[in-house]
């Protein structure tokens, strides 16, 4: 650990794509586990409606199912909700958190379910003074979990929508007649790297010949990567309008 903090991290994926991530500051962090927490304590208090006629036969078990139900309820939750919106659980959507890979790789189900497993220990001994305490200690702010699945909670600014019409907008976007291969996009692609080629495109003109090839050439394999394509989409168009392509139909 380093007591040296940081509050941006750059990141640059094997691929060559570069991102900026600004770290989520506790007092953010805070707020979503109190969102989640309320949410999770309003999902119980309608099960735990149910364990009265358990009660009424056995403290003892009743007992028991609420300390395995809730921890199951709480776990469950953190980890369905951020696995399937992308890093996100009602609580960080509301205050525009994510949590991502460290490395800029796609989030995987080991790393969710590692990280909200480990709560158990960053929870200890009470009010999460483990996590709080190795959050503070970490340079990048990581707790526990974080530290050993390999993740970050970031913040994500909002977002204007980019003019696209002013970077070529009038050009045919031959993915436009693929909706399948546009939504299988839409999902695959994380806000990163949607803003990170946004960006190339709006400042291509600032970048020297042979970088701004390279950089096209990268952004539109690794975009091709993300989902299959037939051929007409991508074949006789430059890397860096099919990059723009991408671009109008994230934003679009």
């Amino acid at each position: 650990m380093n007591a040296e903090r940081v509050n941006v991290v750059h990141v640059r994926t094997p691929e060559g794509v570069a991102f900026t991530y600004r770290l989520a500051s506790p007092v953010l962090r805070l707020a979503a586990l109190a969102i989640d927490w309320a949410t999770v304590s309003a999902a119980w208090s309608l099960i735990a409606t149910g364990l009265v006629l358990v009660n009424a036969v056995s403290r003892d078990l009743a007992g028991m199912f609420t300390a395995i139900g809730y921890f199951v309820l709480s776990i469950g939750y953190s980890i369905a909700t951020e696995w399937l919106w992308h890093g996100h659980t009602v609580g960080k959507r509301l205050v525009q958190l994510r949590v991502v890979d460290e490395r800029g790789l796609r989030l995987t189900f080991a790393q969710v379910a590692l990280r909200n497993l480990l709560r158990a220990v960053d929870v200890l001994p009470m009010a999460y003074l483990v996590g709080g305490v190795t959050a503070l200690l970490s340079r990048k702010g990581q707790r526990l979990g974080d530290l050993a699945a390999g993740t970050l909670v970031i913040w994500e600014m909002p977002e204007l929508i980019p003019a696209l019409e002013a970077e070529g907008g009038g050009k045919y976007n031959s993915l436009r007649a693929h909706g399948v291969v546009v939504a299988r996009l839409r999902q695959a692609v994380n806000p990163g790297e949607a803003r990170a080629a946004w960006q190339a495109v709006a400042r291509r003109a600032e970048f020297e010949a042979e970088s701004r090839v390279r950089l096209f050439a990268e952004l539109a394999a690794h975009f091709r990567r993300l989902t299959p394509m037939p051929p007409e989409i991508w074949e006789g168009v430059s890397d860096e309008q099919f990059v723009r392509n991408v671009v109008d139909v994230l934003y679009g």
